[in-house]
């Protein structure tokens, strides 16, 4: 069987006919618990585990579910994309786990319960969908209480509910705890029962050295220590004994921690508890400017139409709430550096850019859905591929809401197996019934995993549809799966604009062009780029209160002060298929480094190797890059350093032949900004080393080039290793 590919780009509002939201709870054919998020430039992620097999006295929880959205209102649901009993994994049951990407190596890592208590374990992927694998040395778990880990629960009452967060320097850490026990207590203005550790750097363990207790006052806490951050503070939330949730502050991630109120109570919206007053579990993350708060509630099991309201003859109109639980996202506000409680809404979020129909989705893409099901296909080793299974002698569909069709949808493409007759999708704009653009009659197939492409026409959709309704037909229920649609057209999205969007100059840069690397997007550290320092340490007073470091040199300004695995993201939009040269002016004064660029995530091109341009990076040269197959529409160039010390000027996509590169105006003094290279020239004090390791001298580099500190210093020749005594970050630069 075939793997899903897709792929997500930045695109933003180009304006709603009507103001679109996302509808709460983000699925209605799961029960859903025990969220986590985390998000990356372009694509915002829940995790969530399952209690779809639970009965009425207690829950059952084996899986863990994936969803993504770019848009904050259609969320793709990957299915069950860790489950206990297909892996080779000594987990037992899977309780509430948690989820961050790691800026290291840009894999996602989610840490996970061993059950009711027996321990913390890891795993690590490149995409949501897996495959997971666990890549801790020996496959072990991190903590242990009924075996096989790395340490042990230290005394904790409830040895579960792990968190993971990655600092904007890169260093991972993890968390766990709850309950109480003799050693461990939890008291109203005392509790003491989560702990947090470093992990290492590869991911293959952690410091035991490390080990903190994150004590907090307020409320006695229960469980789902949680941490996220904004700007130098952190953020400790958790689940508290009364049922809400909770949160601490501090400058430093391993505490102490000042206990500051509520961020989100028990879920009630006007009067009406929507959690059948139990208990919650949370998740916050930051996404495009804006910052959510996904949690856990009781709404679906008390609906009228739920899950397990009437299905396969076995009606159960009221199952217990207390074990099925449903998972919600809402947008959390701040004043200040202090939360607000959260707003539950029925709503949810408002949709913060248009829906791209021309791309190929995972088939439970979807705002809203109706007598649907799914099955998640596993197979060792793949990513799981997860298969809609309507309802179908129902009123059976799915809704996308704020779909951009730009200049107009020729035809609707489905992958499907069919094993039944007379099975059909529709295409309806407005509501289930509403304006058909088109029916998609399904091909028969042999067998349930026997998918074939289905290309029907449409019409009638252009421009920008609010509601649109995929909507399947036959006379027996589950006898067609769903597997991945798209729609093809003849022309484009419309063109993204408005204040959300996060390119340099608001709007993506049309290539072929030339790039000045300084214009990276917009949306600050771990959004736009990531850099070893919050520091801007560049000389160019240029987008100052960001960390990347931002040089005189080139034609005007440049990239400076580099280490190996920084990026920084670019925004852009692409005319039309095809193959894009790369090319790129950098320097150095080392013997060699380098950079490479992804789209969307792939690399693309070759390596640019930079060898030692001259002496004191003052001189920058032009380099090849080999090309890009890229496809139209929108897509994210990342930038991603390979070497330590190489500044970059610019870099150009396409045939850039006819487009000067901009050069920096004359200043006052008459003399080209050009002409006055000096590399990373800083108001800061640096030590100076040589090749050997040997302390030389300081130097301060205010307005001073590194090689004329050296020569002030008696040093005319050789290279020296210079290592700021702020941050710690270091270059090399040559005496002459």
């Amino acid at each position: 069987m075939k793997s899903i590919k897709y792929a997500f780009a930045f695109g933003l509002v180009a304006g709603f006919g009507v103001q679109a939201f996302a509808d709460n709870p983000i699925s209605s054919y799961h029960y859903l618990a025990d969220p986590a998020c985390t998000a990356s430039d372009s694509v915002f992620y829940i995790l969530t585990d399952s209690d779809d097999p639970a009965g009425g006295d207690g829950y059952t929880i084996k899986s863990l579910y994936g969803f993504s959205s770019r848009d904050m209102k259609n969320w793709t649901d990957h299915g069950i994309i860790f489950e206990a009993k297909r892996e080779d994994n000594n987990i037992n049951d899977i309780w509430a786990s948690g989820i961050d990407i790691n800026p290291n190596d840009g894999r996602m890592y989610i840490v996970l319960p061993d059950g009711g208590g027996g321990g913390v374990a890891l795993i690590g992927a490149d995409d949501i969908a897996g495959p997971w694998t666990n890549p801790v040395s020996g496959g072990k778990k991190l903590i242990n209480n009924w075996g096989g880990g790395i340490s042990d629960c230290d005394g904790i009452g409830w040895c579960f509910d792990p968190a993971i967060f990655f600092d904007t320097d890169g260093q991972g850490y993890f968390t766990f705890g709850g309950g109480s026990s003799d050693s461990r207590p939890a008291k109203d203005n005392n509790s003491d029962i989560f702990n947090i550790y470093k992990l290492d750097k590869d991911m293959k363990g952690f410091d035991v050295g490390s080990k903190t207790h994150l004590k907090v006052g307020g409320p006695a806490a229960m469980e789902a220590s949680y941490i996220h951050k904004k700007g130098s503070t952190y953020y400790l939330s958790y689940s508290t004994a009364d049922l809400r949730i909770g949160y601490a502050t501090s400058q430093n991630i391993m505490g102490p921690y000042t206990y500051q109120g509520i961020v989100i109570p028990n879920p009630n919206i006007n009067g009406r508890n929507i959690n059948a007053n139990n208990n919650n579990h949370h998740g916050i993350e930051e996404f495009k400017g804006k910052w959510y708060a996904v949690y856990h509630d009781r709404r679906l099991v008390q609906s009228n139409e739920h899950p397990t309201s009437c299905h396969e003859g076995n009606c159960n109109p009221n199952p217990e709430p207390a074990f099925h639980r449903s998972v919600s996202i809402d947008e959390l506000t701040w004043s200040g550096d202090k939360m607000n409680e959260l707003k539950f809404t029925d709503e949810g979020p408002e949709q913060i850019e248009n829906f791209d129909p021309y791309r190929t989705y995972p088939a439970i893409t979807s705002s809203k859905q109706r007598n649907i099901r799914s099955r998640t296909d596993w197979t060792r080793g793949e990513p799981v591929q997860h298969v809609l299974t309507p309802l179908a002698s129902k009123e059976s569909w799915i809704r996308v809401s704020g779909v951009d069709f730009g200049g107009g949808a020729t035809n609707f493409v489905v992958n499907a197996a069919n094993v039944g007759d007379g099975n059909k999708i529709e295409i309806h704009k407005g509501s289930a019934s509403g304006a058909l653009a088109g029916t998609c009659e399904l091909a028969k197939t042999s067998g349930w995993k026997d998918y074939v492409e289905n290309d029907c026409e449409v019409s009638d959709l252009t421009g920008i549809v609010d509601e649109l309704f995929i909507v399947f037909k036959g006379s027996k229920d589950s006898t067609m799966g769903i597997l991945e649609w798209s729609f093809k057209g003849a022309g484009g999205t419309t063109t993204p604009t408005g204040p959300n969007h996060f390119a340099y100059t608001d709007t993506p840069v049309n290539l072929p062009a030339v790039i000045q690397a300084e214009e990276f997007d917009k949306g600050g550290s771990r959004k736009a780029y990531r850099d070893d320092d919050a520091e801007n340490q560049g000389d160019a007073n240029f987008r100052a209160d960001e960390g990347v470091d931002i040089v005189l040199g080139g034609t005007g300004k440049a990239i400076g002060y580099t280490n190996e695995g920084e990026w920084l993201l670019y925004t852009v939009n692409v005319p039309a298929d095809g193959d894009y040269a790369i090319k790129a002016s950098a320097s150095t004064g080392a013997e060699s480094t380098g950079f490479k660029f992804q789209v969307d995530g792939k690399d693309v091109g070759s390596e640019i190797v930079v060898t030692q341009t001259g002496e004191d990076w003052s001189v920058y040269k032009e380099f090849d890059g080999g090309s890009a197959t890229l496809t139209a529409g929108e897509h994210t160039i990342k930038l991603v350093i390979t070497g330590n010390n190489v500044n970059i000027d610019w870099f150009s996509f396409g045939d850039v032949s006819a487009i000067p590169v901009p050069v920096d105006p004359i200043d006052s003094v008459g003399q080209s900004v050009a002409a006055k290279v000096r590399f990373g020239s800083s108001a800061k004090a640096y030590n100076v080393y040589d090749l050997s390791g040997n302390f030389v001298c300081t130097v301060d580099l205010n307005g001073t080039s590194a090689s004329d500190a050296l020569k002030q210093k008696g040093l005319t020749q050789g290279a020296y290793m210079f290592k700021s005594l702020v941050s710690g970050k270091s270059f090399m630069a040559v005496a002459k």
